[in-house]
């Protein structure tokens, strides 16, 4: 028996179709772009609020990303029911390939464990300068996967929470004051308790340096062409890298005010009588043949 369906049967059914799905469709669509911006909107509320109540930046920004992927995550979910996809389904299809993407994001994994331990410890926090992967800088900031710091010379540079937690961590401004050292050599023939009173001398009025604890000179080494000394002042941990050239200046201004010298490396080179005849020998030939 052959069925046939006629035009206005064909077309009530596409006009059913279409009214019931291009409903749900359009529903969809607007809920997404609803959910999109609310969930914006609550991340820079929840933000705005906590950084008015002076809460920790690296736990509001945080709060607030985790904020905004949960609102996304639910309406995404919701739209999928819209369609009669049951989302218990999902936990089914996560176990079987739960396997599987361990093992294909093991990098991901370990990133993500590293953010949760940086974020539980709390070695740094933003704001601070530290020294990590072998770059130097204030961190911007904390996610689940990376850490964004920006370098001295203003480049963004992002590295992954597992590099991070796995190596030596310098927190440069971690505490309220440093200490800075630096390195003088003089001539041998410079009297020792003179050289020391006259860098005392060079350290008693920094202007950024810190009376207590108080300036030392220490008698450090001697080296192959130099007696070694070490100056070490106390100063903010805003004011180090001012310091640090107050004090090199009074240094080398103390040291040629009183007649030190800074001794600088030195090759001298000895030919052997025969060496210097033969290159002579060999010169006057070339000439010859010139």
């Amino acid at each position: 028996m052959e069925l046939s369906m006629s035009p206005e049967t064909l077309a009530a059914s596409l006009f059913e179709l279409g009214t019931t799905w291009g409903v749900r469709v359009i529903g969809v669509l607007a809920a997404l772009f609803i959910g999109w911006s609310i969930a914006g909107w609550a991340r820079r509320s929840l933000v705005k609020g906590l950084e008015a109540r002076k809460f920790d930046l690296t736990l509001t920004r945080f709060f607030g990303n985790a904020l905004r992927y949960g609102i996304l995550a639910g309406v995404i979910l919701g739209c999928l029911g819209v369609f009669g996809i049951e989302t218990s389904s999902f936990a089914a299809m996560i176990a079987a390939g739960g396997l599987a993407v361990g093992l294909a994001f093991q990098g991901t994994l370990s990133n993500f464990a590293a953010g949760v331990m940086l974020l539980v410890f709390r070695p740094f926090k933003v704001g601070d300068v530290i020294t990590v992967a072998g770059v130097t800088g204030p961190v911007i900031e904390i996610e689940l996967f990376t850490t964004e710091l920006s370098a001295l010379d203003n480049r963004r540079v992002i590295i992954p929470n597992s590099s991070i937690f796995g190596s030596t961590i310098e927190n440069l401004t971690h505490n309220p004051t440093r200490r800075v050292d630096i390195g003088v050599g003089v001539v041998y023939s410079a009297d020792i308790d003179r050289t020391r009173a006259v860098l005392n001398e060079a350290l008693k009025d920094l202007p950024h340096g810190h009376k207590e604890p108080a300036p030392q000179v220490v008698l450090k080494e001697l080296n192959a062409s130099s007696v070694d000394w070490a100056v070490r002042v106390w100063c903010d941990t805003a004011d180090y890298w001012t310091l640090r050239e107050e004090m090199i200046r009074a240094v080398k201004m103390a040291l040629d005010g009183a007649g030190i010298g800074i001794p600088f490396p030195q090759v001298d080179v000895h030919l052997d009588p025969p060496v210097v005849k033969a290159l002579a020998g060999q010169r006057s030939a070339d000439s010859n043949a010139a």
